[in-house]
C-alpha cells in the first residue's frame, strides 16, 4: 500500500511518516502541496492520500477536486488531515468526496482508527 502525504510544513510531512511507518506503512511518499502531490498521482500509483487543508499553491480542498474530476484518479481515496474544524468546511470536503478527516494535532491512535476507517471503504 502506498500512501502520499501532502503538508507544506515539513515537521508536519515527518510526523506523520514516523506515525505512519510505526503503524507498519512502508511506501510513503511525500509532497509539499498540491500541484506536486498531483504530479505525484499522475505519474505513480498511490492508494491514499493524506493531505493537510492549507497549503500554497493548491490547497487540499482543490487537491482534493482536482483527484475527483480526473478519471485516472477519482477512485484514489483522501483523507484530509487540518486543523480547520469549522463545520462549513468539513461539509465542504464531504460534498466533493473526502473519504476520512482528522483535526491536528492528533494522536497516533487517531491517525491509525481513521485510517482503518477509511480503507474499509476502498471498493474491492
Amino acid at each position: 500500500m502506498k500512501i502520499l502525504v501532502v503538508d507544506d510544513f515539513a515537521t508536519m510531512r515527518a510526523i506523520t511518516k514516523k506515525i505512519l511507518k510505526d503503524l507498519g506503512y512502508k511506501d510513503i511518499v511525500e509532497a509539499e502541496n498540491g500541484e506536486e502531490a498531483l504530479k505525484i498521482l499522475k505519474s505513480e500509483r498511490i492508494d491514499l492520500v493524506i493531505s493537510d487543508w492549507n497549503m500554497p499553491k493548491m490547497d487540499g480542498l482543490a487537491l482534493l477536486k482536482a483527484i475527483r474530476s480526473d478519471p485516472e484518479l477519482k477512485d484514489t481515496l483522501v483523507m484530509m488531515v487540518t486543523a480547520e474544524a469549522e463545520k462549513q468546511k468539513v461539509l465542504e470536503a464531504v460534498k466533493l468526496g473526502v473519504n476520512g478527516y482528522v483535526v491536528k494535532p492528533f494522536t497516533p491512535e487517531t491517525l491509525e482508527e481513521k485510517i482503518k476507517k477509511v480503507l474499509s471503504q476502498k471498493k474491492s
